[in-house]
């Protein structure tokens, strides 16, 4: 479909207001029962980099933020980290709510199951083939590994609070 088209659904704007030509979508929020896992998962699985973490005792939580981005584009000086942080696109916030993970019956609501709601976030790699076969390596759980079902080009790996993560080439597959 042309973007001409795309632009003609009912409720699309065709042009977008001027003043929103600086917006950028900056974060998505996922609560999360067990930090370590989670930072274990996003950082040595899927490649993400901790940016930055706050801490709110009183509230009894605590935000991690992350970034698929080379180490060397994250300023060093915390001021100018946090403003960076807050300007580029696709940060991950994970919340911890202290001591979740000391509940062995707590768990979050992936949005995948009755009632539905969120479902995925996703992660864009250069070789599917190789990123799937690097999960099962590393003992991932899939939710629709890449030959399952009727797209052969995306595969679902779960996070430790099974969120998918849907993964995808942005060229096709040969």
């Amino acid at each position: 479909m042309s973007l001409q088209a795309l632009n003609t659904f009912p409720g699309v704007t065709a042009e977008p207001d001027a003043a929103t030509q600086q917006f950028v979508f900056n974060h998505t929020m996922l609560r999360v029962k067990d930090i370590t896992r989670s930072l274990d998962f996003y950082t040595r699985v899927l490649g993400f980099s901790l940016v930055e973490k706050r801490d709110f005792p009183e509230a009894e939580f605590s935000l991690y933020f992350l970034a698929l981005v080379d180490k060397s584009q994250i300023p060093t000086d915390a001021v100018a980290r946090t403003q960076w942080m807050k300007s580029i696109p696709g940060i991950l916030e994970l919340t911890h709510n202290h001591g979740t993970e000391n509940d062995a019956d707590f768990a979050y609501h992936n949005g995948n199951t009755d009632p539905r709601g969120f479902g995925h976030i996703c992660i864009a790699v250069p070789d599917i083939r190789a990123a799937c076969e690097r999960f099962e390596s590393l003992g991932c759980t899939f939710q629709k590994r890449l030959n399952d079902g009727r797209m052969k080009s995306l595969a679902f790996i779960k996070d430790p609070d099974d969120y998918w993560v849907e993964i995808i080439q942005p060229t096709p597959l040969a």
